[in-house]
């Protein structure tokens, strides 16, 4: 799981896909990450159509690129509606606390669960962690 942490915070922006209430695939750019209590956090706004999308359907898929690699992730979302969690990944990226605040009622941080995560490239074997 740490590596894939590493990954995400070296590639900066990555991709999120979610499905749609008609079944469609939509992808957005993200680049909140961070461990809390041995699990890994994304966030997002509970107001956006990405929340209503991964509480609706919490089946997501991740890709991003860095340094001549990228990463495949297919993993379950599940909201943590702690303060302590959305503070947390408030606190490990700070840039998010212009438009974020700990329990105001948006912020929504998801760790994900049975994940699977491969990094690949075109000059080495794929590597697959699980988590």
């Amino acid at each position: 799981m740490e590596r894939v942490l590493e990954f995400l915070n070296n590639a900066k922006t990555w991709y999120l896909a979610t499905v749609d209430e008609q079944g469609n695939p939509q992808v957005r750019p993200f680049g909140a990450q961070h461990i809390f209590e041995g699990k890994l956090y994304i966030q997002t706004g509970l107001k956006k159509e990405v929340a209503k999308q991964m509480l609706a359907h919490p089946q997501v898929a991740i890709s991003g690129m860095a340094n001549g690699k990228w990463i495949r992730l297919n993993a379950e979302v599940v909201l943590d509606e702690r303060i302590e969690a959305q503070q947390a990944m408030l606190d490990a990226n700070p840039t998010l606390k212009s438009m974020y605040a700990a329990g105001d009622g948006n912020t929504a941080v998801f760790y994900l669960k049975n994940a699977t995560a491969t990094f690949c490239s075109f000059t080495e074997a794929p590597e697959t962690v699980k988590f």
